[in-house]
């Protein structure tokens, strides 16, 4: 049977310009670095079809201009790749490194096909390069080691080790095998073998990238579903999912967790005078002060208007009212200017600690809250921590 490498490589190059162009098509406007890694891999196919066009072309260029102009599309297109997938990843980008493996590479072939020509040498150079390109791509997957990776992760892990079993069988067979070296527009088994299969290996690389795309996309939507959108801080749904982990993790560890619920004393008033607008600046202004008394370790989050909740673990009762001192003496020493206006803002505190046996953690945040209207009560601007028992509560005064 004929081995028609043109056809192969045509087929090759019109199934990676489709990929391109539905990669491309098919993100929806707008940037973010997941969007723009995804359009520098559609780009990368996009480069990859047209090194596979020259291939398909070859009876219509010269020598040179396929062996240089084909090997440069490729590199670049492997660049690219390489670069989009770490971009997608958020690992650096290494793009110096990727460029001198491609330049390198592009150096050697060229060398070894024109200055000083030796096809298996020319072979054996390209290989090292797609070599170090797929140790790029795994080490990029592989950063934060874990025992078991995600579906994406381990589709594009395949591809890479696959990649390299390619290129490395391929030059065991020009080094070691029956074929005599011969250009890869030249039909031959191992020709038509390589270029069968990486042909399809776009297939498989648009695939898992487009897994872990959508991999992603799904954790920031899982993250901004979680996150107040004018502060930053955590929101309600997130702060209903820590409390219980924060729980048990103090129970297992036998560590107290403090809860503290933060209200902005009189804040009608700031919305009336100064509008929403002006509220918002002031609430943000709050957020940023009560951030500056807390550790790393500690939740900030908003459960209401302008109500917040701290969580802090390893707190007991005593240092939770100094925690919740702290907050208030912040807010009120922070100066606040509004539409050039001088403001000062208060805060009323209810505190509380989780009993060893409690599992509830709504009746906990019910608790801090009965101390923070207890506050409210007794003139706001002051801490008020509650016990298991609602009516017990002792208040520490401005």
């Amino acid at each position: 049977m004929a081995l028609h490498i043109e056809t192969l490589s045509l087929i090759s190059t019109v199934q990676t310009a489709v990929l391109a162009l539905m990669l491309w098509a098919g993100t929806h406007p707008g940037a973010s670095v997941a969007r723009n890694s995804l359009h520098l891999r559609a780009a990368a196919f996009a480069v990859e079809a047209a090194g596979w066009g020259t291939l398909a072309a070859h009876a219509y260029l010269s020598p040179t201009m396929l062996l240089l102009g084909g090997n440069a599309l490729n590199l670049i297109a492997m660049a690219m790749s390489v670069i989009a997938l770490r971009m997608l990843l958020g690992e650096p980008l290494r793009w110096r490194l990727v460029l001198a493996i491609g330049v390198i590479g592009w150096l050697g072939v060229g060398w070894f096909g024109l200055v000083h020509p030796d096809y298996r040498y020319r072979v054996l150079w390209g290989s090292v390069a797609i070599t170090l390109n797929m140790l790029l791509n795994v080490e990029a997957l592989t950063s934060g080691f874990r025992w078991h990776f995600s579906r994406a992760r381990n589709v594009l892990l395949l591809f890479c080790v696959m990649a390299v079993v390619l290129v490395v069988w391929r030059s065991g067979q020009l080094w070691f095998g029956s074929d005599q070296p011969l250009a890869t527009s030249v039909p031959s088994a191992t020709n038509f073998i390589y270029i069968s299969l990486s042909g399809m290996q776009p297939l498989f690389a648009s695939i898992g990238f487009l897994l872990l795309y959508n991999e992603i996309l799904q954790q920031e939507l899982h993250l901004l579903a979680r996150i107040d959108s004018l502060t930053g801080v955590k929101n309600r749904l997130a702060i209903n999912e820590i409390m219980p982990r924060k729980m048990a993790q103090s129970a297992r560890w036998q560590q107290s967790l403090a809860v503290l619920m933060i209200d902005a004393d009189h804040f009608k008033s700031v919305n009336d005078r100064f509008g929403h607008a002006g509220g918002d600046v002031v609430l943000c202004a709050m957020v940023a002060s009560i951030r500056a008394t807390l550790r790393e370790t500690d939740v900030l989050g908003r459960v209401g208007g302008e109500e917040f909740v701290v969580l802090s673990s390893g707190t007991d009762l005593s240092g939770a009212l100094r925690l919740g001192e702290r907050i208030r003496t912040t807010v009120e020493s922070t100066s606040l200017l509004v539409d050039g206006q001088a403001l000062r803002l208060t805060v009323s505190i209810g505190v509380t600690t989780v009993m060893p046996a409690e599992q509830d953690s709504a009746a906990v945040l019910h608790r801090a809250d009965q101390a923070l209207y207890a506050a409210k009560r007794a003139g706001r601007n002051r801490v008020v921590s509650a016990s298991m028992d609602d009516d017990q509560v002792a208040t520490l005064p401005a």
